[in-house]
């Protein structure tokens, strides 16, 4: 897991509103009119109330404005797909944890990352009844709208753990470890080196992002010295990944595959099927996220399990402390881990 927070951590001793308030003479709620730049002030008073913040070195957080301006006790989810299995999983968590908190969550589908869509998706999250935002940002969609989102918005993202720092906690789970661990299974099997099938998000297609998954795999087969095959990229579909496993199965020296999701892994074995290729015997496929019925597979599919529902649960207490001004809580994840099924063997003729 690779809790990435991306503020620095409050202190007992950091000065308050009040504190600003007493040393400038005047009430909490003028400090807090000085700033949100509330017309209702006297200049003497606003002069007074700020250079009492610049004595006491007072910082007003983003979340202490929000609240001061009403949002809402609850929680908006920003996803650009509620289907698939990681971010229903995600979202599963999220709504649980919101559940036995009694708070409301709500959810907003992002459809594209056109600066349209973008904006309206912020300006819904941006109003006040939106409460807390959770961003699942593992997407173009989302990193969009993570980084136009406006800085007093209370705001976490559940990230891949390669995102680049955007100012805003963000909480993954370590999949480029976890595909280094499936990759080096294979290798260590005796396979020559291990083809890969990579989700569309970070595929090489238009859009894609370097993600986990594609990072671990190439780091296994270069700290192996095992040649790097030339990257299969394919849709969300089935149909699509099914296409990519009839291209590989139409090589004799593919006997090792790493497929980005289980849905893939799927339409690939089907594929080989289809080609009279053999899974385990000529080749060997692993693939991740552990959906549910994958180990019912014939053959049961070796596979990384990854924690979305934890995800989705620390997500959303991150996102009650930003939007509270609580301390932020150690996210409490379980590290993806690969789980051994029936999928995987040495290649045909190894001694």
């Amino acid at each position: 897991m690779t809790p990435t927070p991306r503020r620095a951590p409050r202190t007992a001793a950091a000065p308050s509103i009040r504190d600003v308030a007493a040393a400038a003479g005047v009430s909490y709620q003028t400090v807090s009119r000085v700033l949100n730049e509330s017309p209702r002030v006297r200049p003497e008073t606003r002069t007074a109330v700020l250079a009492a913040i610049e004595s006491l070195g007072f910082r007003p957080s983003r979340t202490a404005r929000a609240l001061s301006l009403g949002r809402a006790r609850g929680i908006t989810v920003v996803t650009s797909n509620t289907v698939l299995y990681g971010y229903a999983a995600t979202l599963q968590g999220l709504e649980e944890a919101a559940r036995a908190e009694g708070m409301a969550m709500g959810i907003r589908v992002v459809e594209s990352a056109e600066p349209a869509e973008v904006k309206q998706t912020v300006d819904y999250v941006g109003d006040a009844s939106a409460g807390g935002v959770v961003v699942i940002a593992f997407d173009p969609l989302g990193i969009a709208v993570l980084e136009a989102l406006p800085e007093h918005v209370p705001a976490v993202a559940a990230a891949e753990p390669a995102a680049p720092d955007r100012g805003r906690v963000a909480i993954a789970l370590d999949e480029r470890r976890a595909a280094a661990d499936a990759t080096q299974h294979l290798l260590d099997l005796g396979h020559r080196t291990v083809h890969h099938v990579a989700i569309p998000s970070e595929g090489g297609r238009e859009g894609a992002v370097p993600g986990g998954r594609l990072a671990g795999w190439r780091d296994a087969l270069r700290a192996a010295g095992a040649p790097i095959p030339e990257l299969i990229g394919c849709g969300w579909d089935i149909r699509s990944a099914y296409a990519a496993g009839q291209r590989l199965a139409s090589s004799p020296d593919v006997t090792a595959i790493l497929c980005g999701n289980d849905d893939i892994a799927q339409g690939v074995r089907r594929a080989l099927y289809d080609a009279g290729k053999d899974v385990p015997g000529d080749v060997s496929i692993v693939g991740f996220d552990d959906i549910p019925g994958s180990a019912y597979w014939t053959p049961a599919l070796t596979t990384v399990r990854m924690d979305f529902a934890g995800l989705g649960r620390a997500c959303f207490h991150a996102a009650v402390a930003e939007l509270t001004g609580g301390p932020q809580p150690e996210p409490a994840l379980t590290p993806p881990a690969l789980v051994l099924r029936e999928s995987t063997a040495p290649p045909p003729h190894h001694p």
